[in-house]
């Protein structure tokens, strides 16, 4: 088997030419060779994969010969490469500094090519500094990093820094397309734009990843081979859940959210990205930032569609929440509920139900709940002696056999917002504006009553029965303790000293407390209906109730004067009195 070249090593750059997304510093570096303005000291500094290393060995066989451009000739014998991150000692340095007195054999200059320069110990450094700052005239040295911030100013000050830029999604998308072109592969644009993306401003990674999906859909790049490969949320995920945001359906929100943790991919991420989404949607909005959106033609268009369906409003609501979503998930404890409320919250946007002035708003449940109803019109003829034309509109009905068997139904398509769960059924109007009215006590208005009554029979009245489960003094002391440590964790200390004072007593479902003041009963009636909601959601039951007593005792006080003083005392010690007569003393 023949042994395979990765695309990044196969297609290095050979010229400054051929060096993608650094069109500013080639251009320098060429100009400073022709005019003969090169230093002698050079920094490369920028992120991995951007062409540091590379433009340090073109520059190094260019600066040799001028004007020849010949991609065979490296110059191997005047160019050094020294890998920092392994020779990072004083001694390899004073190597270094003995070698750089040799005179090239062949060509005007030694190149010095060290590479992660920053991992050069303090005192490497120190010990490079002279040689550096005053070299032969025949040696030039090139320093490359990923971390300035690591290098020493003094190095710093002796060198002609250049900043290299992170590849944009555009110019690596166009590399990638001439590389995909030469290996006769074909390719979506929209899949070039994913691997572009995926690397994230490295060249050299986008080549990589380039030559994985290779392997594995073969010579026929697709979008969704691509965002399978590398397991990614492309643009169409995130559009479908902005669908379904805008339709307010948090039930199928919820499965596609659970959908997605099921493949594999982290809820953080996907939060960051619908944020990400709800940005390139705003962008899209004006043709004058679509510039800003970094996606394919076809996804341009996607997004456009979307776009208009959008409130700018919706977005900058939705973009708030999200990133406040994405802040708290670090520290939060339980990290999937807090991004299922961050669906929830966006769904409750566009609710054009009765909301409630309490924010955040998520739609009520019964809203779900009989959104599987239907809207019929119903139409009933009543074969009587004078026909009565009775029409019931917009009522929700369940689709039951009596009363498909009993009405005719025209089904609309058009869905309602039903909010109540107690379905009535509104009043008949029995009306015949052709023909004279006629008197309530009459023969036709006494059968019209009776079929009204029979037809009312098959609409049930739904009753919510809440639980009414038995517990325990025991349990209920339990649930109390742990509202009252609650409490005090969000620093309401006075509160759960209040719910302490005293061990409610229980009787049947009646919970009995006694506090020592009104002013605590004050404080503590604040804090009632919490604490009522709680118990019974957590025991079960809801005909708990909560009584407090006052146990206040108030004593009539009067002030005592010295002779009832010296009583008391005289009541106490009754050797009192012989002290006084002996020593002629007085009360006063």
């Amino acid at each position: 088997m023949e042994q395979f070249v990765v695309s990044a090593r196969k297609y290095r750059p050979q010229t400054f030419k051929d060096v993608v997304g650094q069109k500013a510093i080639t251009n320098t570096l060429l100009n400073a060779i022709e005019n003969n303005h090169l230093a002698s000291a050079l920094l490369f500094t920028g992120p991995r994969g951007v062409g540091k290393t590379t433009c340090a060995r073109i520059l190094a066989r260019k600066i040799n010969q001028p004007g020849y451009d010949d991609p065979n000739e490296d110059f191997a014998f005047n160019v050094f490469e020294l890998d920092a991150a392994s020779n990072n000692s004083v001694d390899d340095i004073r190597n270094l500094i003995d070698q750089v007195r040799i005179p090239p054999q062949t060509g005007q200059y030694k190149v010095y090519i060290i590479d992660e320069v920053h991992m050069l110990s303090s005192a490497a450094f120190n010990a490079f500094l002279k040689t550096l700052e005053e070299p032969p005239k025949h040696a030039i040295f090139i320093l490359a990093t990923t971390e300035k911030h690591k290098i020493i100013p003094t190095i710093l000050s002796r060198c002609q820094i250049f900043d290299f830029k992170s590849i944009t999604v555009k110019d690596a998308k166009e590399h990638l397309a001439d590389v995909a072109t030469s290996q006769g592969v074909q390719f979506e644009d929209d899949a070039l734009h994913i691997i572009a993306q995926k690397a994230d401003g490295a060249m050299r990674d986008a080549l990589s990843i380039f030559d994985r999906v290779v392997s594995f859909c073969g010579n026929n790049l697709t979008r969704q081979a691509v965002t399978e490969n590398l397991n990614v949320l492309d643009y169409e995920t995130y559009i479908n859940v902005t669908e379904l945001i805008l339709e307010n359906k948090i039930p199928e929100l919820l499965v596609a959210f659970n959908e997605i943790l099921s493949k594999g991919f982290d809820a953080h991420h996907f939060v960051s990205g619908l944020a990400s989404h709800f940005r390139d949607l705003l962008v899209s909005k004006n043709p004058a930032t679509l510039s800003l959106l970094e996606v394919g033609e076809q996804a341009q268009q996607m997004y456009g569609v979307q776009a208009q369906k959008c409130d700018a409003n919706f977005l900058l609501k939705g973009i708030e929440i999200a990133n406040d979503c994405d802040l708290k998930y670090k520290v939060s404890q339980n990290q999937r509920l807090l991004v299922e409320l961050c669906l929830m919250q966006l769904a409750s946007i566009t609710f054009d139900g009765e909301k409630k002035k309490v924010e955040p708003f998520i739609i009520p449940p019964t809203y779900f709940k009989n959104s599987g109803y239907s809207i019929v019109e119903v139409i009933k003829s009543v074969a009587t002696t004078e026909k009565v034309e009775e029409t019931i509109s917009t009522a929700p009905v369940f689709h039951s056999p009596e009363i498909v068997e009993t009405a005719t139904e025209v089904v609309l398509e058009t869905p309602t917002t039903i909010v109540e769960p107690i379905v009535e059924v509104p009043k008949p109007s029995i009306s015949n504006e052709t023909e004279a009215k006629v008197s309530a006590l009459s023969l036709s208005s006494i059968r019209a009553k009776k079929a009204l009554e029979e037809n009312s029979k098959t609409f049930v009245k739904e009753t919510v029965y809440l639980p009414t489960e038995p517990f325990t003094e025991t349990e209920m002391l339990l649930q109390w303790n742990k509202y009252a440590q609650r409490l005090g964790d969000k620093g309401y200390k006075i509160m759960e000293s209040l719910l302490l004072i005293n061990d409610p007593v229980l009787d049947g479902t009646h919970i009995t407390i006694e506090l020592p003041n009104e002013g605590s009963k004050l404080d503590f009636e604040s804090e009632k209906l919490g604490l009522l909601g709680y118990l019974k959601g957590h025991l079960h039951n809801h005909d708990i109730t909560i009584e407090v007593i006052v146990n206040e005792s108030f004593e009539s006080k009067r002030s005592f004067n010295d002779q009832d003083r010296y009583n008391r005392l005289q009541q106490l010690n009754p050797n009192i009195e012989l002290l006084r007569t002996t020593f002629g003393l007085d009360i006063t």
